[in-house]
């Protein structure tokens, strides 16, 4: 008798179906070509494909080897993928298909190319041309490749995190390069990623975020590999979703506020029609949530709503359970076990619960991390150990955390951080362009949506679908400015800088929040 679908153990994608012993298999096969290629311990393998069952072997194949695996956003236009596949060091791009097409001049020399087949569901999911599912001459088609090789059964080594890129506010993404732990590093750190993420052993999880970004990467990671389940959505789609968690029983679940706002918007018979009494613990991190959206969220699925606050640097340093969100609305929660929080004002100084200060973390059980290529730029973020990505915000005497502002110009859209410096700095090179400011501001569905005011040089007129045509051509598509003004003078400080706050802060009041 075959098993009910909601009862598969494995990855599921789409129709498709891999037990854990044919990932485990695969990976492996993954590990021997990629020796055969010259992998090896510490290197970069770079991985350029949507949510697919094939990034999760081909990681599991990089950390089999010690290597880092790099995962690319599918997104980012070819320069910005050529400047990753450089700045990496990577001999090998495993990459999607249809990916490849357009990319011929930003693979650098010396990369050996796999073209994974692009499969069905993610063909019904975007909008892609037929032509571009052939593998490129200039590539290898990765099935085939795949075929040639026997498991590895090489040595255990130490197994590193993917290598994350995250961008900076030089506008060139750094990766975010973690030492291998140790074993007692790794057992703290398990322990904690089953409570920040409330994975165990069996769990059946669902992943609706995309692989390429940090926690959706390690929670997607870590689940396909405990026994139970991971289902894989290609994009987030609203009442798909609920019926994958009916249909496969999902427990545990990786979620953004965006996707609770998409929920919600779903009429109540529909957000009704679907069973969700499966679920035991579902984590949102990456951007704020409103207060009313996680209270009506709690209402609908019961007390299983979780967040944590952190960075791809800092890991998870606090954690709220649905009882934490309810009795302090807000709440990012208390600081997690083993974290440690400074709130710092502008002089240095440590600051008491209540006072607002730049907040500063470590949890010192984590394997340490540097900038890759780029060690300096971890100074710019540190203080003693402790590290800061720039948000704001305080303490209660209860021991909550608050998040209040964001001290650097990052914008955080959909759960995704987009840094404004990238996108003035392709601003500035557009003919007739005298200067500019990109900022974030209040979206209902988004958190914050890219706001671009645009000074046009003397004598000359620009046209906001003509910028944004030119942005469209060099970045990707989510970093093009949602909302374009132009105006013949930007308001300045003494100094000549920009007055960022006065084109941001008026939208910021009238929504009646900071961030």
């Amino acid at each position: 008798m075959s098993e009910t679908p909601e009862l598969f153990l494995g990855i599921i994608s789409g129709e498709r179906r891999r037990s854990h012993a044919e990932v485990a298999d695969r990976a492996d096969r993954i590990a021997m070509g990629l020796k055969q290629l010259g992998v090896k311990q510490g290197d970069s393998v770079c991985m350029l494909m949507r949510n697919d069952i094939a990034f999760l072997e081909a990681a599991y194949a990089a950390m089999r080897l010690g290597a880092y695996g790099v995962p690319i956003n599918w997104h980012f236009k070819p320069d910005e993928i050529d400047y990753i596949l450089k700045d990496s060091g990577t001999s090998v791009l495993i990459a999607h298909a249809d990916l490849l097409h357009g990319l011929r001049g930003a693979i650098p020399a010396g990369v050996t190319v796999l073209s994974v087949p692009t499969p069905s569901e993610i063909l019904s999911s975007y909008k892609i041309d037929p032509e571009h599912l052939v593998t490129p001459d200039y590539a290898i088609d990765f099935e085939a490749w795949l075929r040639q090789y026997q498991p590895y059964d090489g040595p255990a080594v130490p197994q590193p995190q993917n290598m994350i890129y995250t961008s900076g506010t030089t506008g060139h993404p750094k990766g975010v390069r973690r030492d291998a732990p140790t074993a007692e590093q790794g057992a703290a750190a398990e322990r904690m990623r089953a409570m920040i993420y409330g994975l165990k052993p069996g769990a059946r999880a669902l992943l609706p975020g995309p692989l390429y970004h940090s926690a959706p990467n390690s929670f997607g990671i870590r689940s396909g590999r405990l026994g139970g389940a991971l289902v894989l959505m290609p994009r987030f789609d609203a009442e798909e979703f609920l019926g994958l968690i009916e249909a496969h029983r999902i427990d545990t679940i990786f979620m953004v506020p965006t996707m609770f706002i998409r929920l919600m918007k779903l009429p109540e018979a529909v957000r009704r029609k679907y069973d969700v009494s499966s679920l035991r613990h579902v984590i949102h991190a990456a951007a704020p949530c409103p207060a009313d959206v996680k209270r009506a969220m709690i209402e609908w699925w019961g007390p299983v709503i979780y967040e944590f606050y952190g960075s791809t640097e800092s890991g998870a340093v606090t954690f709220a359970t649905s009882e934490d969100a309810l009795r302090k609305p807000g709440t990012v929660g208390k600081i997690s076990p083993g974290a440690e929080l400074r709130f710092i004002d502008e002089n240095g100084r440590a600051l008491g619960p209540g006072h607002v200060g730049e907040i500063y973390s470590r949890i010192a059980a984590n394997p340490d991390f540097t900038y890759h290529n780029r060690p300096d730029k971890r100074a710019e973020i540190d203080r003693d150990g402790f590290i800061t990505s720039g948000d704001v915000g305080y303490i209660d005497e209860d021991g909550y955390v608050f998040l209040c502002d964001r001290k650097r110009d990052m914008v955080i859209s959909g759960g995704v951080n987009i840094y404004p410096a990238e996108i003035e700095a392709v601003l500035h090179a557009l003919p007739g362009v005298q200067d500019c400011a990109v900022f974030g501001i209040p979206d209902a569905e988004f958190g914050e949506a890219l706001m671009a005011v645009v000074e046009p040089q003397p004598g000359i007129t620009l046209q906001v679908d003509d910028i944004r045509a030119r942005l469209k051509t060099s970045l990707a598509d989510y970093k093009v400015p949602k909302h374009i003004e132009i105006r013949s003078k930007l308001p300045r400080e003494d100094s000549g800088k920009i007055f960022k706050r006065r084109l941001r802060d008026p939208y910021w009041e009238q929504a009646g929040r900071l961030i």
